[in-house]
């Protein structure tokens, strides 16, 4: 395993189409290694491959770890069934966008499609924090990013303030 460069922008990769993934095999499974252990390195709860330059249809999450246990999850061309009417306003950050934070409203509970590790099919119901990091990951592999959906104002002043801050370009952890 090997914690990889994360993204930032204004890198025009992070704008990329993810493409789906044809089969779940060890160099997939390989790959999402890689992307766990950089997200965890950068402290993070929710990684899309496009965010370490691989335009693929895969996700990982892990919203426990957090709490001093990891429960790594892992998503192969996932998809949104069904989602609420009912949203769920959220204080969202994002690895590609360091210290940048405001909120989204997302539709509080979806259901989803995906393969998972060893490419078996599960179809299940998201709530909550999960619903809202699922879909922030999905939104990366259609190359949209979660200041996408604030005010143009908003979104130039997190580029500005990444800018600013040197952040632009942030190296692998360890």
């Amino acid at each position: 395993m090997a914690v990889r460069d994360i993204l930032t922008i204004p890198d025009p990769r992070l704008k990329q189409v993810s493409k789906p993934v044809d089969k779940v095999d060890d160099a997939l499974r390989d790959l999402m290694d890689d992307m766990l252990e950089s997200m965890y390195a950068a402290d993070g709860i929710g990684l899309a491959a496009i965010q370490i330059g691989e335009p693929v249809r895969v996700i990982v999450m892990d919203l426990d770890w957090g709490k001093g246990e990891r429960k790594p999850r892992y998503f192969v061309n996932p998809e949104i069934l069904d989602a609420s009417e009912s949203k769920l306003p959220y204080e969202e950050g994002c690895l590609s966008v360091p210290s940048v934070y405001d909120e989204v409203e997302r539709p509080d509970h979806v259901r989803l499609k995906y393969l998972d590790y060893n490419g078996k099919e599960v179809i299940e119901d998201a709530e909550g924090l999960y619903a809202v990091c699922i879909q922030h990951e999905m939104d990366h592999l259609e190359g949209v990013l979660f200041i996408d959906h604030l005010s143009r104002l908003k979104r130039d002043r997190a580029v500005k303030r990444v800018k600013k801050l040197g952040l632009e370009k942030v190296p692998a952890a360890g």
